[in-house]
């Protein structure tokens, strides 16, 4: 994988129309998938000289946020996201569905996603803009840390307004 492309043999079944979710068997489909990519992109990081330990946990970050929030809970094609997805899922997604959610295990989720976008860049899956969109919505961590400080205040009827704020509905 050293020339920056997916192998030759693994071109068709990565290609982005592939991770189309129309239904549940295509949500099912395309998360098995999704796990298959996600070890070339593991492997890339270990050939680049990342250890072990680092491109799993990177391949971990990037893991959570598509099988758990892009493919199953959005339907999304992980190639073509729409603009601010990635702020949806840190600045409520995450917050929301998580038992006890930090910044710090936030951090690693997009560390990990920014890791394998830049991935599909450099083998041709997305294009620049996206890349763009979501490194500037990785960026914004004290955001999301402020986000996550505003959740453990709110009182009484306070949940609406802190939603809208950073809002998951289309």
């Amino acid at each position: 994988m050293s020339d920056h492309t997916v192998k030759e043999d693994q071109e068709a079944l990565f290609a982005p129309e592939q991770f189309e979710v129309r239904n549940l068997q295509d949500e099912i489909r395309v998360d098995r998938l999704c796990s298959e990519f996600l070890k070339s992109f593991y492997l890339d990081l270990v050939e680049e000289g990342r250890t072990a330990e680092e491109a799993s946990a990177l391949a971990y970050g990037a893991d959570y946020f598509l099988r758990e929030f892009v493919i199953p809970d959005r339907q999304e094609n992980i190639f073509a996201l729409r603009p601010g997805r990635l702020r949806q899922f840190a600045g409520n997604w995450y917050i929301v569905r998580t038992l006890e959610p930090n910044l710090a295990e936030l951090g690693d989720i997009l560390s990990g996603t920014l890791a394998f976008y830049r991935y599909c860049r450099k083998v041709n899956l997305v294009d620049e803009s996206l890349l763009a969109d979501i490194e500037k919505d990785c960026a914004d961590r004290d955001y999301y840390g402020e986000r996550i400080e505003a959740f453990w205040a709110i009182e009484n009827d306070g949940y609406l307004a802190w939603e809208q704020e950073c809002s998951l509905k289309d």
